[in-house]
């Protein structure tokens, strides 16, 4: 976030915590990119703060968040759960939305081992295939970008040879996508190494603003490729064209006039040029910049 809204998302996490009934009198951030994540103490509660206007367009929801978590906890599968001190629900306060959220101390500092990975991603998938919530598809996701892309106010700097690249990209890869027909259900939608936690419990997933339902390789896509190689049952063709897909959605997020992540341009360019030199594309994880 911009240091003027950072300023006001921290105040706001810490001033609702409070009339919540946690005590603060420190508050450590997490993260900060689009949205800020905020450790605080000593009551040891995370808060995601959202702006009310991230990703505008692209149905991002922390209320969907919330509830499909919620769901899952219940079923105790592999995800961080909602802070149970509090009622389970957004607040929405000077334009910013806040959710209270389980503190979890990492277990390592390696990465998690590809196997478990997998095999948490694999409950987490089953679970999601019995969890029924109002959500996009994977393609109104890619349908959003490609607006994106198409708009001159909000990709501003793209050049029209990246432009026209871009477009083709989510275009053609989407199109043969949904031409295939796969098997689909609820997703967690953005699984990657940054999503997942390792924990005493085991590796936990969080961050499921986007959840959308499609098939399980598109999850796939964003994990290491060495996940993807565990996970039993997996159309690795399938697997392989949605790494493309994810790799030109994230190149096309990189480009928007709002987008605040800390890798910025240079990793738009990064990802643009990855895509250039053709199948098979890598893994989120192996784009450098």
């Amino acid at each position: 976030m911009e240091p003027p809204q950072a300023q006001r998302a921290l105040l706001a996490a810490t001033s609702t915590a409070s009339a919540l009934g946690l005590a603060v009198d420190e508050a450590v951030i997490l993260n900060d990119s689009n949205r800020m994540v905020v450790r605080l103490m000593p009551c040891d509660t995370v808060v995601r703060v959202t702006p009310t206007t991230h990703h505008a367009g692209h149905q991002v929801s922390p209320e969907r968040e919330v509830e499909v978590v919620r769901r899952l906890r219940q079923m105790d599968s592999p995800v961080a759960g909602l802070d149970t001190r509090v009622e389970p629900r957004v607040v929405e306060r000077d334009g910013l939305k806040i959710a209270f959220w389980t503190y979890y101390e990492r277990a390592q500092s390696s990465p998690i081992p590809p196997a478990d990975y997998a095999r948490a991603l694999g409950r987490l998938h089953a679970d999601l295939r019995h969890t029924e919530v109002a959500t996009a598809h994977v393609m109104d996701r890619v349908a959003a970008v490609q607006n994106d892309v198409a708009s001159h106010d909000l990709t501003p700097d793209l050049t029209s040879a990246d432009r026209h690249f871009l477009a083709s990209m989510l275009r053609d890869l989407s199109g043969s996508i949904a031409g295939q027909h796969p098997p689909e259900q609820l997703l967690h939608g953005e699984p990657h190494s940054m999503n997942v936690l390792g924990t005493e419990k085991g590796p936990l997933f969080i961050d499921f603003e986007n959840t959308a339902r499609g098939p399980v390789e598109y999850d796939l896509a964003w994990t290491p490729t060495e996940v993807s190689d565990c996970y039993p049952g997996a159309d690795e063709d399938l697997v392989g064209e949605c790494r493309g897909l994810v790799l030109a959605m994230v190149a096309a997020y990189r480009w928007r006039s709002d987008d605040q992540h800390p890798s910025g341009r240079e990793s738009g360019l990064a990802f643009v040029n990855v895509l250039r030199a053709g199948p098979p594309w890598p893994a989120l994880d192996d784009v450098f910049w």
